[in-house]
């Protein structure tokens, strides 16, 4: 009995101890959860300076909205519309039943793309797909690849198979309108076939504490040649406002070799990388923490200006032509 007690008494200290050194679950309740939202995002977003949003304004609206009693659906509403104010697509809440997100980065752009064109009037029967690469000759003896997402990867046979087909063209037509982004790696594969040489393509710009202007120092970004013989031959980048993250990330840095050549309209931005977080009731979201610049320090957050602007007329839309290619098609030699 005596060895029992002592067995009880040394559970139940050891349980007390245990309490007192794990810390303690944070409230799950609506103030709660905006609170945490708010300072967290507070603290950790890249963009505030750069677009002119004052957050502590943003919490006087949003805060007396939120009630103790209010249901999940209440809260998410003021959540995703406090969110809405960053106008970024990398700004999102997740949660089991809805999706939040500010996309009028690309809804109030012309789309400039129609795919069903190119597959019927520009590609032969017989193109080819190379992993997630489309590609087949067009025109008088110019390489033609689509790429749709960022997300898909390519192997890198496959890549230098692509480029290796179109060693003997006049140059190649890359097309990433409708990109929406995916693995930086791939980007990365994608660069090393194309430098000639060690080139500076961007910077990269930190986080460093919670001010909204602690960044780190611009941290550079080359890109790095892998192979012998790299494509230099011309290429024209062909861009829609769809183009995205990922996609605007490898338009900034492609733009570094002089060989590159941009068309189209101004890419969709998206020049931060995103930061995930979750709140006390296990919703999640993200938002921008980092920057990207160019050389010139010009911030690719809201998109990059292509060289040459070009828009897919209706007229051409009706007719089976693709403005953007047929332009394209003229500025090679």
């Amino acid at each position: 009995m005596y060895r029992l007690s002592l067995i009880l008494c040394f559970f139940l200290t050891a349980t007390s101890c245990e309490r007192l050194l794990l810390p303690e679950e944070p409230d799950d309740d609506p103030v709660t959860n905006f609170e945490s939202m708010w300072h967290t995002v507070d603290k950790k977003y890249s963009f505030f300076d750069y677009k002119n949003i004052n957050w502590d304004s943003i919490y006087a609206v949003y805060r007396p909205r939120v009630q103790q009693d209010m249901t999940s659906r209440e809260l998410y509403d003021v959540l995703s519309d406090m969110l809405y104010v960053l106008r970024d697509g990398h700004v999102n809440l997740i949660t089991p039943f809805d999706f939040s997100r500010n996309w009028n980065w690309y809804l109030n752009a012309p789309q400039n793309f129609n795919f069903t064109i190119i597959e019927r009037n520009y590609l032969s029967d017989r193109y080819e797909i190379s992993g997630p690469l489309i590609n087949d000759f067009i025109a008088d003896s110019i390489g033609y690849i689509y790429y749709s997402s960022f997300g898909r990867s390519i192997g890198a046979s496959q890549l230098d198979y692509v480029l290796r087909k179109f060693a003997d063209t006049k140059g190649i037509l890359f097309d990433v309108r409708d990109n929406g982004g995916g693995s930086l790696s791939n980007v990365t594969l994608l660069l090393s076939r194309f430098a000639d040489q060690r080139r500076l393509a961007v910077y990269n710009i930190y986080k460093t504490g919670p001010g909204h202007s602690d960044f780190s120092a611009p941290f550079p970004v080359y890109i790095e040649p892998e192979v012998d013989e790299p494509f230099t031959k011309p290429v024209i980048i062909l861009t829609n406002r769809s183009s995205y993250s990922a996609t605007n990330d490898f338009v900034a840095q492609m733009k570094a070799l002089p060989n590159v050549t941009v068309l189209g309209d101004t890419t969709g931005g998206g020049g931060g990388l995103p930061y995930y977080a979750e709140l006390p009731n296990g919703w999640r979201y993200r938002f921008s923490s980092t920057q990207t610049w160019l050389p010139d320090s010009f911030n690719i957050e809201n998109g990059i200006p292509p060289d040459v602007r070009v828009d897919l007329l209706p007229l051409d839309e009706f007719r089976g032509d693709d403005t953007l290619i047929e332009e394209a098609i003229d500025l090679l030699p």
